[in-house]
């Protein structure tokens, strides 16, 4: 555009007035410049370098890895975000997210803290092989799950089952070492008084701190035990909640748990706005949800071509980013729950399927892109990453 023109445009003469006076009375930023990427890389790293400080056991399938930086500080993270961890193992290389349960004002180390999945690779791979010294590399902190103070309640219910408790950990420790005016009910359901993650410490803390409950639901209670028994029904639930309406619920667990606390959640007339849920892995058990293909067997396998490359073959009950790494085919990820998109590839010919609820973009549908984390083979296919 010419500088007549310019100038004719309403305002212009104030907009120089002003960059005048900037330019005699503001501060000079000229020794910041090239420093913007800098600053963006420390808050939002893409990898981390860590070092494992400490493994701490908390169960018999379970420990807290302590891990602090190699060679930069650690970015600000909010309580409730996860980690994810890069490693080799099996002569597989693949990534797992770990929410980190320290509490967030504690800036010289996370602690992320892992149960044994059952034929779980990475779980297996931390709980035997990792050892203090050890060097792994994360990415910086990621998620949503995390409470709001502007949209969120002050009186907060969360409801957790097995290693879901670790989001809500990192919440709890930020309330009472901070003194946050905040009030915490945990619901936290586990299969046996053995396998609960960080009871004596919860325990500690409730007896403590008036703002924060304590409620363990088990399955399989001892004969002695008077507390919460079975699974989290509505009935718990509004029992320990009383008033729901003044209260924002978070609901982080294994799948199966969500299946079952939704609809009892539902029961409550508790609306969306107020529950937040976290993501929490490919289901298990794919094949039982509705729409799977009538007949296929979880153990069928297919053919899969990525790039016009060498087919191999991936299983129909295992999420197609666990076949491309089996065979060498790295693609990114991070949530590996089919929320954050990184693992996203196109389908160019063939079918998958995806459990209800996956929120896949629009225009990916358009364009035949899905989530390779939360896709299951169901025929032989063609992939373009």
């Amino acid at each position: 555009m010419k500088k007549e023109m310019i100038e004719q445009i309403d305002g212009y003469g104030d907009i120089i007035r002003e960059i005048d006076v900037s330019r005699k009375f503001g501060s000079a930023f000229k020794d910041e410049k090239g420093k913007v990427k800098d600053y963006i890389s420390h808050l939002h790293p893409s990898r981390i370098q860590m070092r494992v400080l400490d493994i701490i056991d908390e169960t018999g399938s379970t420990r807290t890895f302590r891990l602090v930086p190699e060679d930069a500080p650690l970015p600000p993270f909010i309580a409730g975000q996860y980690i994810t961890v890069f490693v080799e193992t099996g002569g597989i290389r693949t990534a797992r997210p770990y929410s980190i349960s320290s509490a967030p004002n504690q800036r010289g180390y996370y602690e992320i803290t892992i149960r044994r999945v059952p034929e779980g690779l990475v779980s297996g791979f931390f709980l035997e092989k990792v050892k203090t010294g050890d060097v792994i590399q994360t990415s910086g902190p990621q998620g949503f799950f995390y409470y709001n103070p502007v949209i969120h309640e002050k009186k907060v219910i969360c409801i957790a089952g097995g290693s879901g408790i670790t989001p809500f950990m990192s919440m709890i420790r930020e309330v009472v070492e901070c003194g946050l005016d905040k009030e915490i009910r945990l619901i936290y359901g586990n299969r046996s008084v053995d396998d609960i993650i960080f009871h004596r410490e919860l325990t500690r803390i409730s007896e403590q701190f008036d703002n924060i409950s304590y409620i363990p639901v088990l399955e399989i209670p001892p004969e002695d035990y008077s507390g919460k028994q079975g699974f989290i029904t509505g009935d718990i639930i509004r029992e320990v909640t009383g008033n729901t309406l003044d209260k924002t619920f978070f609901l982080c667990g294994p799948p199966a748990m969500y299946d079952f606390c939704l609809p009892e959640l539902e029961k409550l007339s508790i609306p969306r706005k107020r529950l937040k849920k976290e993501m929490y892995g490919a289901p298990e058990n794919i094949w039982e949800y509705p729409g799977w293909p009538e007949g296929l067997s979880q153990d069928e396998t297919f053919s899969v071509i990525v790039n016009n490359g060498k087919p191999f073959k991936a299983r129909a009950g295992e999420p197609l980013i666990k076949a491309l790494e089996k065979n060498g085919v790295l693609i990114p990820s991070l949530c590996r729950s089919g929320e954050c998109s990184m693992c996203r590839v196109k389908i160019t010919a063939g079918k998958v399927f995806q459990p209800p609820g996956v929120p896949v973009r629009t225009s990916d549908k358009v364009f035949g892109y899905v989530h390779a984390c939360v896709s299951f083979p169901v025929t032989d296919m063609n992939i373009h990453i």
